[in-house]
């Protein structure tokens, strides 16, 4: 795991963790998984999936209700990264705040890492 002692992996916005909270609770979910994979047009895009059993090997980030499994594999490129919630006129979705990210494409939901 790629942690330092008192300080989660990743952090939310109390927005965020609110609509984490309120699908966790409308579905009866344990969580929300957060990964990465190869895709789109800056090489690599964000996964979300809810899941009803942890993975041993997930990093757990709990906070306000909410909680955020951390896929194995993609501790390294997640952490640092704020979760927000934002709603537009136009939609309303996740925002990951990311520090590890060195290039994006222009829609967002690609993004790319130093060495990749």
């Amino acid at each position: 795991m790629f942690g330092i002692p008192g300080k989660q992996a990743v952090t939310m916005t109390s927005a965020a963790a609110a609509q984490i909270s309120k699908l966790m609770a409308k579905e009866g979910h344990a969580g929300l998984r957060i990964g990465v994979k190869k895709g789109g047009c800056a090489g690599m895009e964000y996964t979300m999936e809810y899941v009803e059993t942890t993975d041993p090997h997930d990093e757990v980030v709990e906070q306000d209700g909410a909680r955020i499994m951390i896929a194995p594999m993609a501790q390294m490129f997640l952490f640092g990264t704020e979760i927000d919630y934002e709603v537009s006129l136009l939609e309303a979705g996740f925002k990951f705040n990311n520090p590890n990210v060195t290039e994006a494409c222009g829609c967002g939901e690609s993004i790319k890492f130093e060495g990749m």
